[in-house]
């Protein structure tokens, strides 16, 4: 069980956040700092990352009584990867048309949601890992 959380983090989660992990980088090797420390488009492209792993992961059972669970599961993903689409959007028009749409605003869902997605996957990879124990 232990090692397929690991695998988890290290393949899905610290992958997800190579963008926030070289801007973070950057940010410490610039002299100026001018750089900013999170980014919005960093944090979705990790939830998006998240989501499409547990699409993936949940397709590989295919036991009828978890077929509720792995519609509920590919559900949510597909709902939370339209919020990041969404979201995505709503930064690109910000960054072409500066003071149309609060960035902040855009940062602090972006932050928010790719926490929540963190929750989400790492409980999905719990369940499996407990499913392949048994």
């Amino acid at each position: 069980m232990a090692g397929r959380k690991i695998n988890w983090l290290i393949y899905t989660a610290l992958v997800g956040l190579i963008p926030a992990i070289l801007r973070l980088l950057v940010w410490l090797v610039s002299r100026d700092n001018n750089a900013d420390l999170l980014n919005a488009a960093d944090f979705m492209i990790f939830g998006l990352v998240l989501h499409i792993s547990i699409i993936n992961e949940v397709q590989h059972f295919h036991d009828d009584a978890l077929r509720s669970w792995k519609s509920f599961q590919n559900s949510i993903s597909v709902a939370f990867i339209s919020f990041y689409s969404c979201l995505l959007a709503c930064y690109l028009l910000g960054e072409a048309n500066p003071g149309l749409i609060d960035n902040q605003s855009i940062k602090l869902l972006s932050v928010t949601l790719g926490l929540v997605s963190f929750v989400l996957s790492y409980n999905v990879y719990n369940k499996v890992s407990k499913l392949e124990e048994a």
